[in-house]
C-alpha cells in the first residue's frame, strides 16, 4: 500500500460520480430478513416538532399507551 498524505484530495481531477445512475431492477429479489423484522409492527411517519421530543419508538409507544390507558371504551376499538 502506498502511504499517501491525508489531505493529498487533487482538485485538478474530476470525480468518479455520474450525475445519474440507471439500475436494472428486473434482477432484483424480496429482503428475506425483512418478514421477520417486521412482523406485528407498523412504520409511522412523524413530523419533524415530534420527533425532536420522541427519540426513540419506546418514548412513542409509552405516551400513546399512556393515551389509550384514558381513552372512553368506544374510542379504544375505533
Amino acid at each position: 500500500m502506498k502511504n499517501t498524505p491525508p489531505n493529498s484530495h487533487n482538485a485538478d481531477q474530476p470525480d468518479d460520480l455520474l450525475p445519474e445512475y440507471t439500475f436494472d431492477y428486473s434482477r432484483s429479489r424480496p429482503n428475506r430478513f425483512a418478514t421477520n423484522a417486521l412482523q406485528g409492527r407498523r412504520w409511522v411517519m412523524l413530523d419533524a416538532d415530534i420527533a425532536a421530543i420522541f427519540k426513540t419508538p419506546e418514548s412513542v409507544n409509552h405516551v400513546l399507551r399512556a393515551l389509550i390507558e384514558h381513552m372512553p371504551n368506544s374510542a379504544k376499538h375505533e
